[in-house]
């Protein structure tokens, strides 16, 4: 059984390098085949030297990109890469910091046995940034399930077998969410208990302002559900206002309204060709570590 772990790095290659020996060590005993696919969101720091130590993976190679992309479409560019490149039966899509915690990769492995055909969503249970930023995050979720209808706890790290990468390489929403993507592509999802894990080197990336973008992105992918559902929340709203209308009461209003405008903007950047065509932002491939019956070819 081959699971390849897909992840996508910008300028952090000491915590990428720190990640892939605690990988090395995780999978060591988990009795299936483990390779690596970094996604080089065009960085701007030099790659440095790879151990030549990690013998518990069978190859670890990285795609340079040749323009900046973003996180998501890293991860999306990836998961094309290794569904049409690629020998293998799951992807596993992590962070390159360390947020995403390796140990918790037998917890997958583990589940695998109940549900081979579903994915396994790391589903977060304890976080490690502040209590502001975790109440956004709580924040988030609620406005997430009131107006898309859909329980989103999970974000990038999961488990896929193929038939669901091809489900995700084949849906324009990928581009520009992967959460949401793939709650619109799969009715049934397992869940593993996931702990946010602290970066190895340096701040979180993940600030209240990217929380926002995260967030309506989600929602952009449900954003019929979240029209319908505002309509009704204004038209119960004003009902419930209409013999006490101020300008503190119509605030509620005006914040529906320029969120889902913004929500129905934001869907403006799922584009099915430019995922079906992300593979021409691979400048060259890097080789650290070589299976040779998985050679590259572009």
């Amino acid at each position: 059984m081959k699971i390849i772990i897909l992840i996508p790095i910008y300028n952090d290659w000491e915590s990428s390098i720190k990640l892939l020996e605690n990988i090395n060590s995780e999978v060591a005993n988990l009795g299936y085949s483990f390779s690596v696919v970094i996604v080089n969101d065009a960085s701007t720091e030099n790659k440095p030297e790879f151990s030549n130590s990690l013998e518990n993976l069978q190859f670890i190679k990285i795609l340079n990109m040749k323009e900046n992309r973003g996180h998501g479409r890293c991860i999306a560019t990836g998961l094309k890469y290794i569904f049409e490149k690629e020998e293998f039966d799951y992807v596993i899509p992590m962070d390159g910091d360390g947020e995403d915690r390796p140990e918790e990769i037998k917890q997958f492995v583990d589940n695998l046995n109940y549900h081979p055909d579903k994915p396994i969503v790391g589903e977060r249970i304890k976080r490690s940034e502040g209590m502001f930023f975790k109440f956004c995050y709580s924040i988030h979720k609620l406005l997430t399930f009131s107006f898309t209808g859909k329980s989103i706890k999970y974000g990038n790290y999961s488990c896929l077998p193929k038939s669901i990468v091809e489900k995700m390489i084949n849906e324009k929403a990928t581009w520009n969410s992967f959460s949401g993507s793939l709650a619109k592509v799969t009715k049934y999802r397992a869940s593993v208990p996931s702990i946010r894990g602290k970066r190895y080197f340096g701040p979180t990336k993940m600030n209240f302002v990217n929380l926002i973008k995260h967030s309506f992105s989600i929602m952009a992918v449900f954003k019929f559900n979240v029209l319908i559902r505002s309509i009704l929340f204004l038209i119960i709203y004003m009902y419930l206002i209409l013999q006490n209308i101020s300008v503190i009461t119509i605030i509620p209003f005006l914040i529906v309204i320029f969120m889902t405008i913004f929500i129905f903007l934001i869907s403006r950047r799922e584009n099915i060709e430019e995922l079906k065509n992300s593979l021409t932002n691979i400048a060259d491939i890097s080789i650290f570590k070589e299976n040779k019956n998985n050679l590259p070819s572009i």
